[in-house]
């Protein structure tokens, strides 16, 4: 697996040219993907060290599952692949976003819908806006 590097100051971490990423207490980093076309946001999830790496090397969406508490390929049963286009990290590199490319009917939800922001809060109540 490859191994990250660490930053060895706030400037370099912030405006280096290393990849550097925090990963937290649990070994994990957040992760956005958003479609790579339209600029929908599709998912959050988590990444380990192993599931970014894999996401670099291969090119699709790799992330870590908590509760299951194992490295995840996005779309592997579900034929949902998300193909990468891109991927940034924040200005502290506590956070990647990756811009992909869904596979199969386009969906990334595990509910089936194609985003994972499928409700919208009004009145206090959960709404859905498939």
């Amino acid at each position: 697996m490859k191994a990250f590097l660490t930053a060895p100051d706030k400037y370099a971490l912030e405006h280096g040219g290393a990849l550097a990423p925090r990963f937290d207490a649990n070994g994990l980093i957040a992760a956005i993907a958003t479609h790579a076309d339209t600029g929908e946001v599709l998912m959050f999830a988590w990444m380990n060290a192993e599931a970014l790496a894999r996401t670099l090397d291969t090119g699709e969406a790799h992330y870590f599952s908590r509760s299951r508490g194992e490295l995840w390929h996005k779309g592997a049963t579900s034929g949902q692949i998300q193909r990468v286009a891109e991927i940034r990290v924040d200005c502290d590199q506590d956070c990647v976003w990756l811009k992909v490319r869904p596979q199969g009917d386009g969906g990334a939800c595990h509910t089936g819908a194609r985003s994972c922001f499928y409700r919208v809060i009004e009145g206090g109540e959960l709404v859905e806006h498939l």
